[in-house]
């Protein structure tokens, strides 16, 4: 006799909207017509929604949920981004790009770095910088989409992301979502009843009364993990040893000229500022550690750091640096906050969300929820999040920075296992390998990190092979070419103002 294969999902309950709901929420009603979906939320839990930077990988989302990405610019007052501007990391005057895409190019199998390190200890080397385009033209404020029918350039592989407001980002999917057929209920859930035969969660409690069941369960309600936390009891696994920093504040202000296509982070005695610049204003926040600052003497240090007039009073938040040890329980995934936080230093926290749903999608359960199906997922959460940990902890770490506590701490941590042996064959030999499929920094990104905080790298030792006459002719020929391609983009705002100028808010 033939088993009976379990019945299908056929009603998924999102818990929470804000971000992380909604982006679930739009990618599943555009590629799943079959399911109910429905996602409650209260209008008395409020989302922060200064600014919200990305990583280019959001724009993998946008094309799998069918968004017009002009149409999602100008809803969302969204910039260009092409990388991040780190200031005062490695000795407090510092200034480093981390930019997206590649840098310069390779010379056999040898890369841009390799023959750079060792024009480096020649002499005469130029800034990292110059020798990729993002941070190029980023720092010069230039813009453009790439230009495929060029592929000997480096304009056709340019790389970028969004930086967007995260309230407007919301509402813009739940105004497509809707449509679709997403059925939002208002509402704050007050419990939550579990199946006593198999613990699944049953349905949910609204404060009036109603209830609302589900075969799955989303929970995106945020840092407390309403259902993966609270009522299935999954522990949180704490990072705060490895990363000082558990509270935010965060303001918007006037945007003001010029509009620049990246973030800046900026190193502060006891944690770090962010700025993201928007069409109709600027994001600005300031990460640290409660345990060297007080709220009141960062906020000072906030407001005295910004660069328009503040539009609101700094909003606080607080968080826990780690993850749950399970993001997936019984009939509960959990995508967001409620699966973990690392703070926003690399723009990764919307990467985390997206790749919690597509990795869902991917291992899309039935109702029979197969315990290998959890497993595999709750393995690559593990491996995504422990890898953008140790790439967050190596900011900290390599540095020469050592002029408050905060950072003297952090200088001297003994960091993973996992970070302690990539450092280690970096220095040797300015060498990285992927260490899995779902590892998100490229060798590119590693390499303008370590060098911009300062670590001491040696060179391949295959590059003496070539005459330094030959890398030096090679390394200004990449710097002409990244130079003039550069200097032949358009200005960022200009190209926003002709091609996604978003619509004045209403007052």
């Amino acid at each position: 006799m033939i088993d009976r294969p379990p019945s299908p999902i056929k009603t998924i309950t999102i818990v929470g909207g804000g971000t992380a709901g909604w982006m679930t929420a739009g990618l599943l009603s555009h590629l799943f017509k079959s399911y109910t979906i429905r996602l409650i939320e209260s209008d008395e839990i409020g989302i922060i929604g200064v600014g919200e930077a990305t990583i280019p990988g959001i724009r993998d989302y946008v094309n799998m949920a069918g968004i017009d990405q002009i149409e999602m610019i100008r809803a969302t007052q969204a910039t260009f981004k092409l990388g991040i501007d780190f200031v005062g990391w490695r000795d407090g005057t510092d200034r480093y790009f981390h930019g997206f895409g590649r840098i310069g190019q390779d010379f056999m199998w040898l890369h841009t770095h390799q023959l750079w390190l060792a024009q480096r200890e020649r002499g005469g080397a130029r800034h990292f910088d110059d020798y990729a385009l993002n941070c190029r033209a980023g720092m010069a404020n230039k813009f453009c989409l790439p230009d495929t029918s060029s592929p000997g350039s480096p304009i056709a592989g340019l790389d970028f992301a969004y930086q967007f407001d995260a309230s407007l980002f919301a509402r813009y999917l739940r105004e497509r979502s809707e449509p679709m057929g997403v059925e939002r209920i208002e509402g704050k859930i007050v419990d939550v009843a579990l199946d006593p035969a198999n613990g699944h969660v049953a349905h949910v409690v609204l404060e009036d009364g109603r209830t609302v069941d589900g075969d799955l369960f989303v929970d995106c309600s945020g840092m407390r993990g309403l259902l993966i936390g609270q009522a299935l009891g999954v522990e949180y696994e704490d990072w705060n040893h490895w990363l000082l920093n558990d509270r935010a504040l965060a303001v918007p202000c006037e945007r003001v000229e010029p509009l620049t296509p990246y973030t800046r982070v900026t190193a502060r005695d006891h944690g770090w500022q962010w700025r993201i610049p928007l069409q109709h204003r600027t994001g600005n926040g300031h990460v640290y550690s409660s345990d060297h600052i007080s709220d009141d003497e960062a906020a000072s240090v906030l407001l005295a750091n910004l660069d328009g007039k503040p539009l609101a009073d700094p909003r606080p938040v607080r968080f826990r640096p780690g993850k749950r040890h399970h993001a997936w329980e019984k009939n509960v995934v959990a995508i967001g906050l409620s699966s973990g936080f690392l703070e926003p230093l690399e723009s990764t926290s919307i990467h985390l969300i997206q790749t919690g749903i597509t990795r869902l999608i991917a291992l899309f359960p039935h109702q029979g929820f197969a315990a290998a199906d959890i497993a595999e997922y709750n393995r690559r959460h593990d491996f995504e999040f422990t890898d953008v940990r140790d790439f967050i902890i190596a900011h900290y770490k390599v540095t020469e920075r050592a002029d408050t506590p905060y950072w003297d701490y952090l200088k001297n941590i003994q960091v993973p296992d996992s970070l302690a042996s990539r450092l280690e064959l970096f220095a040797s030999s300015g060498r990285f390998f992927m260490r899995g499929a779902g590892e998100l920094f490229r060798e590119e990104s590693w390499v303008q990190v370590l060098l911009g905080q300062g670590l001491k790298m040696q060179p391949d030792p295959n590059v003496r092979m070539v005459p330094d006459a030959v890398q030096d002719e090679f390394l200004a020929d990449i710097v002409d070419v990244v130079a003039d391609v550069a200097d032949a983009m358009p200005d960022h705002a200009a190209f926003i103002d002709r091609h996604c100028k978003a619509p004045p808010l209403p007052a």
